[in-house]
């Protein structure tokens, strides 16, 4: 939080209407991409405000989770065998250490300067109360100077910690059964997470020739009740020609990966657009028929236009 507490004890007069200042709208910006302008007298649009609380909400989820890995055990508590073991009275993953330090340093500093400027008591130093007060103070910090440090700090050690907590870590995703006609196969997608990099593509396991990219997926996965009306496929007692393709959640992430769009602009449309949502784990998971009719509504725009 270096250089917020020169930005004096008031100071939190909002510039509605004005530029935003967050973390995500500068990136767009140094992309040659418009931004968004603040609103609701803060300095911050409603996406990057929104990013800003989502961020903090995910925090403690990711301190618990570089805990996890502290000693040599992944982010889902499994530990992979060595043969000597970790030194002893120091740990196994320093950079899940310093992870967790920082995400206490950053939500105890600025929580701080909450309690300090509208003269409240400080929460515990504890991540969950650290994490709350910071939550329930987000509209107020939304609205004063140092809004931009506050969302890039945030926003750079979610990055950080989660790259730590999950390394190159990719979710392989079942679609269901191969749309091409006579393939007995079974379409999965392959998103890259962490630092992994790549692009996601989704694959067949029976004909490496079936493969698409990854913004397909939910075309595909539309094929599918034909395709199996076609091979006569369904459960017992339902009907193949009204089958239901069932309803999947993704995080905000994986949806910018999978279109190619900013995670910013996924928040920003799925807030305008009132995608259904699920809340698990401090995380936000999105509907993803409700993001593909978006996208595809976006494109055909494009190529119309």
């Amino acid at each position: 939080m270096s250089g917020a507490g020169g930005t004096g004890t008031s100071g939190t007069s909002g510039t509605s209407g004005t530029g935003c200042v967050g973390h995500e709208c500068g990136t767009r910006r140094a992309g040659g991409r418009p931004a968004g302008r603040a609103t609701g007298g803060h300095r911050l649009c409603a996406g990057c405000h929104r990013r800003l609380a989502e961020d903090i909400r995910r925090l403690p989820g990711l301190y618990r989770d570089c805990e996890r890995v502290l000693g040599g055990a992944s982010a889902k508590g499994l530990r992979e065998r060595t043969s000597g073991g970790p030194l002893p009275g120091l740990p196994f993953n320093a950079a899940a250490a310093e992870a967790r330090a920082a995400i206490m340093t950053v939500l105890g500093s600025w929580s701080g300067l909450v309690a300090q400027e509208r003269r409240l008591r400080p929460p515990e130093r504890g991540i969950t109360a650290l994490s709350v007060f910071l939550l329930r103070h987000t509209d107020w910090l939304a609205a004063h100077p140092a809004a931009a440090e506050a969302t890039r700090e945030v926003a750079r050690l979610v990055v950080r910690a989660d790259r730590v907590a999950h390394p190159d870590q990719s979710r392989r995703i079942g679609l269901g059964g191969c749309v091409v006609p006579g393939c007995a196969g079974l379409l999965s997608a392959t998103v890259p997470g962490g630092a992994a990099g790549g692009h996601p593509a989704v694959n067949c396991d029976a004909d490496p020739q079936h493969s698409w990219a990854g913004h397909q997926w939910t075309q595909l996965r539309r094929l599918m009740p034909r395709a199996a009306t076609r091979a006569g496929a369904g459960a017992p007692g339902e009907n193949p020609a009204q089958g239901a393709v069932a309803e999947r959640w993704l995080a905000a992430t994986d949806i910018a990966r999978l279109w190619d769009t900013p995670v910013g602009t996924v928040y920003r449309l799925a807030s305008e657009q009132r995608w259904r949502r699920q809340h698990r784990s401090g995380r936000t998971f999105y509907s993803e028929a409700d993001a593909h009719d978006c996208f595809s509504r976006r494109a055909q725009r494009s190529r119309q236009g």
